[in-house]
């Protein structure tokens, strides 16, 4: 074999030998660990915000080992025998496969921008084209809300009467609802509020699930809706959360529990 053919044979030998030892990040009294280990961690690392680099992956490797001499230690001691570790194990095994199947159903089942544009139509027509200002005092019979109109009737103030108000929310602050449409209240409350015109007050109490309500409509104003664009992220998350619940949904009734 002359010298070129030597040469030749340890470039292939050496060549051949460099993937073996490309999948070890290293080797920890004797136990290897994979490099693939390191790119898990610094992809991880990346999605929260940091950049990939020499210097974050020789930090990543440090961690790896001092982690894998841990283990070790953890290992030698027996704590891997115990029997709440192996639960605390069996549910991060479970959280990682639960990540994973989540992944994998919204990458084969992503939101339509179809979806979302429906989404956002149906928002608008519930949120109506105006917005109202409304106030309201909340008390729990029928005979105590009438005895406050008549009181608002004969001059007092809607906001010094508003602190026996039973919403604690408005209360303390005469009873004011700020700016929101009608969708945003039950509908006996929405029915009476829209009913009233500006500076009005309910001529009888208004009966919800939560007790009788006096209301008082400050002032109406043309409805500000965001455009799509602006909710667009929101309503992709809402989606596909709801997605994600019929998916579970779906599982469930197909397993046999007992």
């Amino acid at each position: 074999m002359n010298l070129k053919s030597i040469r030749l044979l340890v470039l292939l030998s050496a060549t051949a030998a460099l993937p073996v030892w490309a999948q070890n990040l290293a080797v920890v009294n004797g136990k290897p660990i994979p490099s693939s280990r390191a790119d898990t961690m610094v992809k991880q690392m990346a999605a929260q915000g940091q950049q990939d680099s020499p210097q974050l992956r020789a930090m990543v490797k440090e961690e790896l080992i001092n982690r894998e001499i841990l283990l070790q230690e953890a290992n030698k001691l027996g704590l891997s025998n115990s029997e709440e570790v192996k639960n605390q194990l069996e549910m991060a095994r479970q959280s990682i496969l639960i990540r994973a199947l989540v992944g994998d159903y919204i990458k084969k089942n992503p939101v339509k921008e179809s979806e979302m544009k429906a989404e956002y139509d149906k928002y608008k027509a519930a949120a109506g084209d105006k917005e109202y200002h409304a106030r309201h005092i909340l008390v729990e019979k029928e005979e105590d809300a009438k005895a406050i109109i008549a009181k608002l009737k004969g001059g007092a103030k809607f906001e010094d009467l508003a602190k026996q108000s039973k919403d604690p929310g408005s209360a303390a602050n005469g009873g004011d609802l700020d700016w929101a449409s009608p969708a945003s209240f039950v509908k006996p409350f929405s029915d009476a509020m829209v009913a009233l015109k500006k500076g009005e007050i309910t001529e009888t109490p208004v009966k919800t699930q939560f007790g009788y309500h006096v209301i008082k409509l400050e002032d109406v104003r043309a409805a500000k809706v965001p455009a799509f664009e602006e909710v667009k992220p929101q309503i992709a998350d809402q989606l596909q959360q709801r997605k994600l619940q019929a998916y579970q949904q779906e599982l469930r009734k197909k397993a046999k529990i007992q």
